[in-house]
């Protein structure tokens, strides 16, 4: 009977996993596809978001995960709500840099980032090793990655920006990896016990997954675009 209860109890909690990573894989697809959507609807009006409406909305692109973060674990309803309401911001602030760039250019970051993310989100749901450290090397390095890219604000190298991009691809490729595992982690540790929302958790890891993305998407379109423009 123990060993029964045991079989069943690994069963649940795998079907449990299962649901839970589906729905937050689910929820960042639908946030990406909201970014990409809001983007060209912006640049299908042909003209660029600037002055104190795109200040506003820097500013609010700033704060709003900090929002998503906070109301996720408490109210997931809400929380889901700014998310989406998030990803909408984010592809009008895209949309900004778009004009910059070739559908070329645009595609390929696209493709690339994707094939590193799903590597790496695989890579971080099946290994059985630890990736805390590797997180918070990652996490260190971009805060001084940040750091360094505001001081480059003033001194306006492109190599500097060049070298900056590559290193962000590898911090992002590290924190996809870490994130993941981490959202499993906290399921298997809360979220299947019941002690947090499943669907609160969910929202929160495909906040945090969404980022990994977008960053990772962005970052490798700056790539591109001053490689062909040497």
């Amino acid at each position: 009977m123990d060993n029964f209860s045991n079989e069943r109890r690994v069963v649940n909690n795998a079907a449990g996993l299962n649901s839970f990573l589906t729905k937050m894989y689910g929820w960042m697809s639908l946030a990406v596809l909201v970014s990409a959507a809001t983007a060209f609807l912006t640049l299908s009006t042909g003209q660029a978001v600037t002055g104190g409406a795109m200040w506003i909305a820097f500013i609010a692109w700033f704060i709003l995960p900090f929002v998503v973060s906070f109301q996720a674990l408490k109210r997931p309803t809400l929380g889901f709500v700014a998310l989406i309401g998030y990803s909408a911001l984010s592809g009008f602030v895209f949309s900004t840099f778009a004009f910059r760039y070739t559908g070329a250019q645009i595609a390929s970051a696209f493709v690339s980032a994707s094939a590193i993310f799903i590597t790496m989100t695989i890579i971080g749901l099946v290994t059985r090793k630890n990736l805390d450290k590797i997180g918070r090397q990652a996490m260190a390095a971009l805060i001084g990655l940040i750091v360094a890219m505001i001081i480059n604000i003033f001194l306006q190298s492109t190599m500097i920006t060049f070298v900056f991009s590559i290193i962000a691809v590898l911090v992002f490729t590290a924190l996809t990896a870490y994130d993941t595992q981490k959202m499993k982690e906290m399921y298997n540790q809360a979220g299947s016990t019941g002690q947090i929302s499943v669907s609160g958790l969910a929202v929160f890891g495909a906040l945090q997954l969404y980022m990994d993305f977008v960053n990772l998407f962005l970052q490798l379109l700056q790539i591109f675009g001053l490689s062909d423009d040497r």
